[in-house]
């Protein structure tokens, strides 16, 4: 079934014995990993966690069902999380949604399927299925998004607050509930007892990081110039500022310069399509050089360099912010060499 958003949470949150496989499809891989950690909750902090992968899925397409209907080790809860699945799940899927029982609910993170792909709409015709799309949140979208978040906290954004943490969190749903999770410890704030969030509150704890102080760390990754990205990672890292919003940041301007060029080798010039709304216009010269000097090639092994190092932070005592450092730099030695 197509879930709404609000449908999506109410299940998750209260582990609807009703569904069994949470589909969590789209370009948001973060937003989704963050949906996931809901059903996680649900289950609570003694629950067995099993960890699939795609990869895993399509050697052996009987192991989702089969994991699915078995019982905890120690008797307790137990609930499935699948990432990086694909069309190639599609049999392993079908296996789970046709099982004859299946006691433990399976949430999966699907960044690549596409909404008319085969797994999809088999989730879609499944009564005990629920498929959400996840896409980057819109800036349209940041007021009503990051109160929601906050609500769901026990906080109540008043003035500007809604919108300067969206900002503050370059846009990503993992980093701004964390930053509201931060917020509400600092205020003492839940469902049951909400209070007032202020710009006072913010300046506290949050860690207020403005597009332009971004921008000047994506310019020198995109440049080419790893010498001033160093010293500007150097710089954010000082400022205690989290590296996943400029990772996803640095993968937006990525995206951005890998559809100009598409533009461009069908006839375009550089010229016009910088002069689209999609350039900001103190951008317009760089952006000209990188489409002049990036391929589509590097373009697509500098994006995909980024998102797998971003899986790679979400898991269990990783590297972390080195990681993230390390990822923004091959891609300024990447743009170097384009040059």
């Amino acid at each position: 079934m197509k879930a709404t958003a609000n449908q999506l949470r109410q299940a998750l949150d209260s582990a609807n014995p009703a569904i069994r496989f949470y589909l969590l499809h789209g370009p948001d891989e973060s937003g989704a990993r963050d949906l996931a950690l809901r059903l996680a909750r649900a289950m609570g902090t003694d629950a067995e966690r099993v960890d699939l992968d795609g990869a895993s899925l399509k050697a052996d397409p009987g192991r989702l069902a089969a994991e699915a209907a078995s019982l905890s080790l120690f008797g307790g809860a137990r609930h499935i999380r699948v990432t990086a699945l694909g069309e190639e799940s599609l049999d392993a899927v079908a296996m789970l949604l046709s099982a004859a029982r299946a006691g433990n609910p399976v949430v999966a993170i699907a960044p690549t399927l596409k909404t008319a792909g085969k797994v999809v709409k088999l989730a879609l015709a499944a009564d005990n299925a629920l498929s959400f799309a996840c896409y980057p949140p819109e800036a349209a979208d940041a007021d009503r998004l990051a109160a929601a978040i906050a609500s769901e906290h026990g906080l109540r954004t008043t003035g500007g607050t809604a919108s300067r943490l969206f900002a503050a969190s370059g846009g990503d749903r993992a980093v701004l509930t964390r930053e509201i999770e931060k917020l509400a410890l600092y205020l003492d704030a839940a469902p049951e007892r909400p209070a007032t969030l202020d710009d006072a509150a913010i300046d506290a704890v949050g860690a207020d990081l403005g597009e332009a102080e971004m921008a000047l760390a994506i310019e020198a990754a995109i440049g080419g110039d790893a010498a001033r990205l160093g010293s500007e990672l150097a710089r954010l890292n000082e400022a205690g500022v989290s590296m996943v919003p400029l990772m996803r940041g640095l993968v937006r301007r990525l995206m951005t310069l890998s559809e100009l060029q598409a533009e461009v080798a069908a006839g375009a010039s550089i010229a016009s399509v910088i002069e689209g709304p999609r350039v900001f216009f103190k951008e317009k010269a760089a952006t000209g050089r990188a489409l002049r000097h990036w391929t589509p090639q590097r373009l697509s092994g500098a994006i995909d360099h980024l998102r797998q190092a971003e899986r790679g932070m979400m898991g269990a005592a990783t590297a972390g912010s080195i990681i993230a450092e390390a990822a923004c730099l091959a891609v300024a030695r990447a743009g170097r060499s384009a040059r």
